[in-house]
């Protein structure tokens, strides 16, 4: 990509520690990380539970790097706010949850917070056409969302890199983040197809290297050769 960006890493505390949770925000905030993504489900959508709004005002208090609130959740309208009061800077909700995709959108900017709409993998980005100008962040998934350690779905490199084009033929300034099946094998080909943000969970909260190694490990691989 001509004038690429910088490619920001998001350490998702999907693969964290509950135990503490706080610490492991800490450590990569410490280590470098861009933002801190945060998974919120609620067994209708997806089939795990996580957490709610008082755990992102907790771990609020342990790093001043943007968190990174994902909703796969339904009816994300009656939950926006209180993630955003809870010190959520970037909300991103699914178009497939989404009966008003573009009141739920207005719904986080008119509250201070920036904006993000996610797909699935099997969902086709012919959805994002008329919000795409209206939010700061599309999210891709490239595993089917739900539980932390799936490998990385292949054809959605054609995803990435269709979006990619897309966002920048109509010159807009949306990120485009991808989460799934992120790691030192992977990260180089999605960054090369376009992606902008990576999501990693397993890769950085392995329980193998400490989490400032692991998140060194995985910005040198995005200029490993082939990919």
């Amino acid at each position: 990509m001509k004038n690429s960006p910088k490619i920001k890493i998001a350490p998702s505390i999907l693969s964290a520690d509950f135990a503490r949770l706080g610490e492991q925000v800490q450590e990569a905030d410490k280590a470098g990380a861009d933002y801190i993504h945060v998974d919120v489900m609620d067994g209708r959508f997806v089939p795990q539970i996580t957490i709610g709004a008082p755990v992102v005002a907790a771990i609020r208090k342990w790093t001043k790097l943007p968190l990174d609130v994902h909703l796969m959740i339904e009816s994300p309208e009656r939950q926006i706010e209180q993630f955003v009061k809870a010190g959520a800077n970037i909300v991103t909700v699914h178009q497939e949850t989404c009966q008003h995709i573009h009141r739920c959108v207005q719904m986080i900017t008119d509250l201070g917070c920036k904006a993000g709409v996610s797909i699935n993998p099997a969902t086709s980005i012919s959805v994002l056409d008329e919000i795409l100008p209206e939010v700061n962040l599309v999210l891709l998934m490239t595993v089917n969302p739900g539980f932390a350690g799936q490998t990385f779905i292949k054809s959605s490199l054609d995803k990435i890199a269709r979006l990619r084009a897309e966002i920048d033929r109509r010159k807009l300034k949306a990120e485009l983040e991808v989460d799934g099946g992120i790691n030192t094998s992977t990260a180089s080909s999605v960054v090369k197809a376009g992606a902008t943000v990576l999501v990693a969970g397993a890769a950085i909260y392995n329980g193998q290297d400490n989490v400032k190694e692991a998140i060194r490990k995985l910005r040198v691989s995005l200029y490993a050769p082939g990919g």
